[in-house]
Formats: structure tokens, C-alpha cells, sequence
């Protein structure tokens, strides 16, 4: 007798947004990882029965797995009946920048919520994947989590108090994901704890610039505020070429490049698709001219989030 199943894909994302560290983040339409649960009579219990695209990175342990970490918090929580087997299909570089243990967090809480009944809104899934993600991450923030999970661009204001900012018509997101890997917690550890009260100024008048950009769709204003002072100075020196990287984007005409999350990906935002085209193309070839490969991905802001098939 086959078991109850479903499958559900749950999208990479740019956290940061360079002017938001740790409090932005949007949906891409892709990449992103997929996962695969069968519903069991094990209440409660959840078991990894396979993990591909990993490179045998991950663990199978369900409780050291983004995964199963989120999964188990939602099932013991709901007093679940059943329990969960879960594929686990990466489809995005681990260690990318891209939200990776964000999407498979995400990914395991819609699926082992298809199989409540009643089942929870969506934002109630909110705290079960932050709690898978900080497996990963070392921290509780939702700038990955949340625009996984409900779509959009989003403003977390802390791990369970998460707004939906407007997406400006047109508005075309670049990543360029260069071959080398930097993990969160390593790039989280180079961090200063302190900043000059200059620099504080600044960075949150270019956030407030930003948000309303967005929420006004001016895309000069957008260009104007889309700036990092204080973590991006300290985390380029991760990425080899990365100021080449982010001149070849601007003298394409984006609005904007920085780091997409922790890195290695560099993200740009761009006012139209045919300029979007153009920074992808230049971003790789600069990649390219410091012995880089680089893969390109363009898309809108995905509206929606997770799905499942």
C-alpha cells in the first residue's frame, strides 16, 4: 500500500538586500530545493530516507538536518498523529548565499503541514522553519525563511513579526553564483561587533530610502539608497573579483549590487529585463577575468513562495 504523499518546492533567496542585514530578503523563481514526504504511522517520528544534490554534505540525521529539525518542531508542537519520511532534493549550491537551508526548512514545514488537519495559514509556519534554519545559520532571523515561505519582498523585523513590501512593475533580480563556497557561520564569525554612529546614520536612512523606493516603485531612489556601509566592506574580501564584479553590474545600468546573503553570490537588481540580460552577462565575464566560473540566474521576485505540485 503506497503511503500518503506530496511534493513541494520552496525557492532561493537574497537576504540583506545590501542595505538590510538580516531584516530583508526576497523569493526567487529559481533555484531551489524540493522535498518529497510520505505521511507514516510513527507519531511524531521523522526520517530522511534520501538526500540528492548534496554532494554528501548533508546529514541524515533528522535532527541535525535543517529539514528534519523544522519538521520535528511542527509535529511535536501539533501533537501530529503521523510522522514524516522526507526526500531531500537540492537543486542550489549549498553554501551558496541563496538561502539553501532556508528552502529546505521551508520545504519540510508546508509539507508536514499538507498532512494537518486542520492545517496552519501559512504565516503560522513562520517559527518551525526559523527553527530549522538556525541548525545552519547559528541564528534565529527570518530574512531567508520568510520570503521562502510566503513569497515577495520582506521586511522581518524579528524571527515571527515579518511585512510584505511592495514589488515594484519590472523590478528583475540578477544572481551570479561563483564556484566557491562560504558558509554563513564562518562569514557571520568576521563580522565587528561595533559600528561608527556615521555609518549607522547613514545605512538606515539608505534602508528607509530603500523600503520606500519600493513601496513608491522610484526606481532613482531605489539606485540611490541600494548601498551597503558596514557589512559588505567586511565579507568582499571573501569573494575574489567582487568590486570588479559589482562595477560591471553598475556600468550595465543596475540599480544596485551587493552580496546575496553571506556569499559567494553577488546580486543585482535591475529596473527591466534587457538590462538584467546585459548585468548577468557582465557579472560572469568579470567573474570569468579572475579564473571564476560563474552561473547566472534572472528572475522576477516570486510572488508566491513555496508550492506544492
Amino acid at each position: 500500500m503506497n503511503k500518503p504523499g506530496v511534493k513541494v518546492f520552496a525557492p532561493a533567496t537574497v537576504a540583506n538586500l545590501a542595505c538590510g542585514f538580516d531584516i530583508l530578503g526576497l523569493a526567487l523563481d529559481a533555484p531551489g530545493d524540493e522535498i518529497i514526504a510520505h505521511k507514516t504511522a510513527d507519531a511524531g517520528q521523522v526520517v530522511i530516507t534520501k538526500i540528492t544534490g548534496d554532494g554528501k554534505q548533508l546529514p541524515r540525521d533528522p535532527a541535525r538536518n535543517t529539514a528534519g529539525v523544522a519538521a520535528k518542531a511542527l509535529l511535536d508542537d501539533q501533537r501530529a498523529p503521523f510522522g514524516l519520511e522526507l526526500e531531500i532534493h537540492k537543486k542550489m549550491p549549498i553554501g551558496s548565499g541563496l538561502g539553501s537551508s532556508a528552502a529546505s526548512a521551508v520545504a519540510a514545514v508546508v509539507a508536514a503541514n499538507a498532512f494537518l488537519r486542520p492545517r496552519l495559514q501559512r504565516r503560522e509556519l513562520l517559527p518551525y522553519a526559523v527553527a530549522g534554519e538556525q541548525v545552519a545559520s547559528g541564528a534565529a532571523h527570518a530574512d531567508n525563511v520568510a520570503p521562502a515561505l510566503l513569497g515577495g519582498i520582506i521586511l522581518a523585523k524579528g524571527p515571527d513579526d515579518v511585512h510584505r513590501i511592495m514589488t515594484p512593475k519590472g523590478l528583475t533580480v540578477v544572481v551570479v553564483y561563483p564556484k566557491i563556497e562560504i558558509l554563513t557561520k564562518e562569514a557571520r564569525s568576521i563580522l565587528k561587533p561595533d559600528i561608527g554612529l556615521g555609518d549607522h546614520i547613514a545605512q538606515c536612512a539608505h534602508l528607509a530610502g530603500f523600503i520606500l523606493g519600493l513601496e513608491r516603485s522610484n526606481f532613482d531612489l531605489i539606485r540611490h539608497s541600494l548601498k551597503d556601509l558596514i557589512i559588505e566592506p567586511q565579507r568582499a574580501r571573501l569573494i575574489p573579483g567582487f568590486y570588479d564584479v559589482k562595477d560591471a553590474a553598475l556600468a550595465q545600468g543596475a540599480l544596485g549590487c551587493s552580496i546575496s546573503g553571506a556569499g559567494p553570490s553577488v546580486f543585482a537588481l535591475c529596473d527591466n529585463t534587457l538590462i538584467a540580460q546585459k548585468t548577468a552577462r557582465a557579472m560572469v565575464n568579470a567573474f570569468a577575468r579572475h579564473k571564476i566560473e560563474a552561473l547566472p540566474y534572472i528572475s522576477p521576485v516570486n510572488p508566491q513562495g513555496a508550492k506544492i505540485y
